[in-house]
C-alpha cells in the first residue's frame, strides 16, 4: 500500500491510499496526487531513474516520462538520462517543509501559549522560525494587530488577513530559508517599536545560552529584542542541550520562556532562575 499526502492550492491537505497492485493504482491514482508523489520520492532521494519511479508508483514508464516533463516545466526537477534529479527550489521547499513538520506538535502547542499573551492592537515583531510561523497561524482572529517580520513565510501566512497590518522587512534573501537579513533587514528594524518580539532558538546550551546558526540572523535577533517592550522565547525541548555557531543571547534576555514538558527539570530550575516567566505545554 502507498500512503501520498498532497496539498491543494487552499493549503487543504488531501490523503490518498493506493494499493500495491500496478494495474489497479495506475487506474486509481490522480495526476496530481502522483506529481506530488514523484516529488516526495526525489526529495528523499534526490535522483531516481525513470524505471524507479515506475516501479515505486506502478505506472507505466510513458507516463512517468510525460510526469517529469511537466515537473522539469515548473522547476521542480531536472531530467537526466533515463531519470531525474532533485531542483535546487525544490530541494529547499523539502528542507523548510522537514523543519517546518519537526515536533510539529509541540510547536503548536507553545503557539498556543504565546497567543494567550497577545492582545488586540498591540504590535508585534516575529522572527524566522518555525515555531514562530505556528503562531502566526493563529493570530487571524486578533484585530488590529501590526505584525513586523523578516520572514517570508510569516507575511505569506498573514497577507490575507483583513484585521492585521504586516510589514515586511527588507534585506538579504538567506540562502536555504525563506528569510530576510542583512544590514537592511537591521536599518529597517531601527525604524520600529513594538510591545512583544517572540523569537524562536536553533540551540540552547545547558548554561543558559542562546544559540543560531548563522551570524547575520543573530545580530538581527540582538536588534528585534532591542525595539520591543517584552521578549518571549519559543523553544522546544529538542533544543536544550545542544549548541550551534554563534551565542544570539541568554535567557535572562527573556521576559518569558515558553516550550514542553518534556524539558529536563535541571534545565527548567536555570530558566526558571533567568527569565522572567517560564511557561510549559
Amino acid at each position: 500500500m502507498f500512503i501520498y499526502d498532497f496539498y491543494c492550492q487552499d493549503k487543504q491537505k488531501i490523503t490518498f491510499i493506493a494499493p500495491m497492485n500496478p494495474s489497479s493504482q495506475s487506474k486509481r491514482l490522480p495526476g496530481a496526487a502522483r506529481l506530488q508523489a514523484i516529488r516526495e520520492e526525489l526529495g528523499r532521494s534526490a535522483s531516481l531513474s525513470v524505471s524507479d519511479i515506475s516501479g515505486k508508483l506502478g505506472v507505466s514508464e510513458m507516463t512517468i516520462r510525460r510526469d517529469l516533463t511537466t515537473l522539469e516545466k515548473s522547476s521542480d526537477v531536472r531530467r537526466t538520462h533515463g531519470g531525474a534529479v532533485v531542483a535546487e527550489r525544490m530541494a529547499f521547499e523539502f528542507n523548510y517543509l522537514t523543519r517546518q513538520r519537526a515536533r510539529l506538535k509541540e510547536k503548536q502547542a507553545i503557539a498556543e501559549a504565546a497567543r494567550k499573551l497577545i492582545e488586540p492592537g498591540q504590535r508585534l515583531i516575529l522572527d524566522t522560525g518555525t515555531t514562530t510561523l505556528q503562531l502566526a497561524t493563529l493570530l487571524k482572529d486578533c484585530a488590529g494587530l501590526t505584525v513586523i517580520t523578516p520572514s517570508l513565510a510569516v507575511a505569506s501566512e498573514l497577507q490575507f488577513s483583513e484585521n492585521i497590518s504586516v510589514v515586511l522587512l527588507g534585506g538579504i534573501l538567506h540562502r536555504g530559508s525563506p528569510d530576510l537579513t542583512g544590514p537592511v533587514t537591521e536599518h529597517c528594524l531601527e525604524l520600529f517599536s513594538a510591545d512583544w518580539v517572540f523569537q524562536g532558538a536553533e540551540a540552547l546550551g545547558d548554561d543558559g545560552n542562546i544559540f543560531n546558526v548563522d551570524l547575520q540572523l543573530a545580530q538581527v535577533d540582538r536588534i528585534m529584542r532591542k525595539k520591543a517592550a517584552r521578549s518571549c522565547l519559543l523553544a522546544d525541548s529538542s533544543k536544550v542541550g545542544q549548541t550551534a555557531l554563534v551565542k544570539t543571547g541568554t535567557l535572562a534576555d527573556f521576559d518569558v520562556f515558553i516550550t514542553d514538558c518534556e524539558t529536563p527539570r535541571e534545565y527548567l530550575r536555570m530558566a526558571r532562575k533567568m527569565a522572567g516567566k517560564v511557561i510549559l505545554v
